[in-house]
């Protein structure tokens, strides 16, 4: 498989709207004219066949009065699942968005694949693409939102954010070892299978027990990589209600020493008829992972 890392644009984003509504405006013309284009722009729709091999015509009008002439081709339309469309206007490049719905939450992910390495860095370079899109996407954040009284409250049924500091010593890529190689992290955290790989977009499973030594299977999707940094991935539990993201997020105190900050935050409140998944037990949970496994296994390796 050719390595397209260095002409592709990736972004991803939870939106405050079920994936309804998310579809209706990105493919309602009369919608999506209000939200589409980067800050201070403005659009007319001249055509839009959402459907594969139909047209979309706009024109972008510029914050400076610029017009610019946008052809493209619809070439995958999948129902509140997909759109792929090819833009055959320059610059040239093919977009892939896809749209996974969490109860009244949409996840979106964003995909701009260019002809070329060159062609890539000249957009980036002169239109700024890459904060363009990011642009792009709050915008059409914050029309959901005026569209509907939709309010998201992420803390509800007694399943507020879990958020757990701990400062290690020990460097951070030490720590970054430790919370990202699953080899590492089966000696203190959980033990994970070969799905277990650091790509946006690569689902795993893992089984734990809990105090009855009942075994839960959990299921993880990579949602952000930031090298070194941080890792952000979902986490549920296939066949009950519920739908939660875990947040590693490392920063450098100084050389040999790094701040951890834990962050579970339960977008869909799990089951609160399950004793073991009740947010008790998850701050027990890891309150024990964060100062007592993790700091244990970096003394060893420090």
């Amino acid at each position: 498989m050719n390595d397209t890392t260095d002409r592709e644009l990736k972004l991803s984003r939870w939106l405050h709207a079920p994936v309804e509504l998310v579809w209706q405006v990105w493919t309602d013309p009369d919608h999506i004219k209000n939200w589409w284009g980067p800050d201070g722009f403005s659009n007319t729709i001249h055509e839009m066949d959402v459907q594969e091999g139909g047209e979309w015509n706009l024109t972008m009008h510029g914050p400076d009065g610029t017009d610019f002439k946008n052809k493209s081709v619809f070439v995958e339309v999948i129902l509140h699942k997909k759109i792929v469309y090819e833009h055959l206007s320059n610059p040239k490049f093919r977009s892939t968005i896809t749209f996974d719905p969490k109860g009244d939450l949409t996840y979106i992910e964003w995909h701009m694949l260019f002809e070329s390495k060159e062609q890539f860095e000249n957009v980036v370079k002169t239109f700024k693409a890459d904060q363009g899109l990011a642009q792009n996407i709050e915008k059409l954040n914050r029309y959901l939102e005026a569209q509907t009284s939709f309010n998201t409250k992420l803390n509800t049924n007694n399943m507020e954010t879990i958020i757990v500091q701990k400062t290690y010593n020990a460097p951070i890529s030490l720590v970054w070892n430790a919370i990202s190689n699953k080899d590492a992290m089966r000696k203190w955290y959980f033990d994970f299978a070969e799905d277990w790989k650091l790509e946006v977009g690569q689902e795993f499973e893992w089984s734990a027990g809990d105090l009855d030594d009942k075994q839960w299977l959990h299921r993880g999707k990579m949602l952000e990589i930031i090298d070194g940094q941080k890792l952000v991935y979902s986490w549920e539990y296939p066949g009950y209600v519920g739908y939660s993201i875990v947040s590693w997020a490392l920063e450098s105190v100084d050389e040999h020493h790094t701040k951890l900050t834990l962050t579970h935050e339960f977008t869909i409140p799990f089951d609160h008829n399950q004793p073991s998944l009740k947010r008790e037990n998850f701050v027990g949970g890891w309150d024990h992972i964060v100062n007592i496994s993790l700091t244990e296994f970096l003394a060893i390796e420090n």
